[in-house]
């Protein structure tokens, strides 16, 4: 049994009630998730803020969720590899290009292959992504400050990859239909 709460708007500490409404009125619902976050409303407003900038960087929808599965199947989240699979497929990517996240296995797109895989790099050196790894990324038609929305990718989805598995969170059950389990 968890610890953290599944906190309502009648429950949550009050600095967390009102990101907490701004979020159900976005989603037309509270995710579990965001319903446990709420324990720090630091935490939430935190999250939901760096997500905002995240989403207003140079990447497009899909690249940004690239990245967002690239640290979510990493990190072993089940919540956010379901949310953003619900993503991808209201984008109407291709299924092989979702599949391939979900798997962490190569992309076909040759750019966002290379956005996958230095995705892989600034987690796996902690951002002293090596040289060669970096001109890779850039040959592939990224520019630097894509590097850096990158980063900011990577933070941001670290606070609530983390999170999630710290509180335990399960999955709503509108996203069952996007259910993962990191492989054996």
């Amino acid at each position: 049994m968890s610890v953290f709460t599944a906190h309502t708007a009648e429950t949550a500490p009050a600095a967390a009630r009102p990101t907490m409404a701004g979020v159900q009125r976005k989603l037309g619902h509270l995710p579990e998730a965001v319903a446990r976050m709420a324990e720090s409303p630091e935490l939430l407003k935190g999250f939901l803020t760096a997500n905002a900038t995240f989403e207003s960087t140079d990447l497009d929808p899909v690249e940004r969720e690239v990245v967002v599965l690239t640290v979510a199947t990493r990190n072993e989240c089940h919540v956010c590899v379901a949310m953003h699979t619900a993503t991808l497929t209201r984008h109407g990517v291709d299924p092989a290009l979702t599949a391939a996240l979900r798997a962490g296995a190569p992309l076909a797109d040759a750019r966002l292959e290379a956005l996958r895989r230095f995705t892989v790099a600034v987690l796996d050196h902690r951002g002293a992504v090596p040289q060669g790894e970096l001109d890779a990324f850039l040959a592939a038609g990224w520019r630097p400050r894509h590097a850096l929305d990158v980063v900011l990718g990577v933070g941001t989805y670290t606070i609530s990859t983390f999170a999630n598995r710290l509180t335990d969170a399960p999955l709503d059950p509108a996203l069952a239909g996007y259910a993962w389990e990191p492989a054996a």
